[in-house]
């Protein structure tokens, strides 16, 4: 029946704030773990991981080039695992993210990575997975065993142990009591964003956009919804939307911009004006954009700094993506086509 339909992803996105409580308490435990690398040797950062992971790597991204300011890449595996390639990484940190830690082509990639002299940290919801014995440190996500086959609290639970990654890195504090209040009111967003998505209408299209930090968020809403609901979902940056992409918009499209509080406005600000112009069919996450009384807002945080915001508003993204998948009689906990875990070569 279809009030059956998605009970374990809901069930799982109601956790986060657990999640979030457990990381807190596992903080200080991380923070050593972290110190034991040298990161003052560290010249460069190569993320690697797929899917959900993929992107939460985003947001790590954006983190370490914001905070650290050294260069950070996203890793191709199959140089490795495919091409063969002997990697030189002196001074470089492999940051590897994976709820599993068991695809073959990223403890591939970190081997060849260990074995040209980089730094191997993991992050990942197994201790005792082939990515955690074969790191330098480990970082658990203490999200617990996720059933439902989309990701949700683990992706909520990596961009929190980035922050603290970073925060340690950089010689900052975490406000985990305000992310984790946050995240709990985010939450109770949940049934008007299941009336929102009982009516939504996604025949003509749908793209998700967010700049900086929120890009990652705005990659994983589109993810999850392709997951869930089995449909194409575009997912852009706002700055790059308009070189070219844009074309493809009319007046009957549909447009989910993720804007956490905190963002820069006038860094979307062009891209946004430029979309009203052609469609009125506009969706909000996040608090840190002035809307349209015609546009719909589905919640976001407030108070938080951008980069906590992210991570408190993952709740809402990922409550969009189950209400949608219910209303279109699909179950969000088992996606034909997909396995839980996923090992690529």
């Amino acid at each position: 029946m279809t009030h059956q339909l998605g009970t374990i992803m809901r069930a799982e996105i109601e956790e986060v704030p657990a999640v979030f409580g457990r990381i807190k308490d596992h903080s200080q435990e991380m923070v050593q773990q972290i110190s034991q690398l040298n990161l003052s040797s560290i010249d460069s950062v190569i993320l690697v991981g797929r899917g959900t992971s993929d992107n939460a790597g985003l947001y790590l991204k954006y983190l370490i080039e914001t905070k650290i300011g050294i260069p950070c890449g996203l890793a191709s595996p199959s140089v490795v695992t495919v091409y063969g390639t002997k990697l030189r990484y002196k001074n470089v940190l492999v940051i590897a993210l994976s709820q599993s830690g068991q695809s073959p082509d990223l403890v591939g990639y970190c081997a060849a990575a260990r074995d040209g002299g980089a730094s191997i940290l993991a992050m990942t919801n197994d201790p005792e997975s082939p990515l955690a014995k074969i790191s330098h440190c480990h970082l658990y996500l203490h999200a617990g065993p996720e059933k439902a086959v989309a990701a949700t609290k683990s992706y909520s639970a990596e961009l929190l142990v980035s922050r603290i990654l970073v925060a340690h890195w950089k010689g900052e504090s975490v406000d985990f009591d305000a992310i984790i209040e946050q995240t709990k009111l985010g939450l109770l967003q949940m049934p008007f964003i299941k009336s929102v998505s009982e009516r939504f209408d996604y025949s003509h299209g749908l793209t998700t956009m967010g700049r900086g930090f929120a890009y990652a968020n705005a990659h994983e809403a589109a993810l999850k919804i392709q997951e869930t609901v089995k449909i194409p979902v575009a997912s852009f940056s706002s700055a790059d939307y308009l070189h070219g992409p844009i074309s493809s918009l009319h007046s009957g499209s549909r447009v989910l911009f993720l804007a956490p509080a905190g963002v820069a406005q006038t860094s979307m600000a062009t891209t946004v004006e430029r979309i009203r112009d052609i469609t009125a069919h506009i969706y909000w996450i996040g608090s840190g954009f002035a809307r349209k009384d015609t546009e719909m807002y589905l919640g976001g945080s407030v108070g938080l700094s951008e980069t906590d915001a992210v991570i408190a508003d993952s709740v809402l993204l990922q409550s969009f993506a189950l209400s949608l998948a219910i209303s279109s009689d699909k179950d969000p906990d088992a996606p034909i086509g997909l396995a839980k875990v996923t090992k690529t070569l």
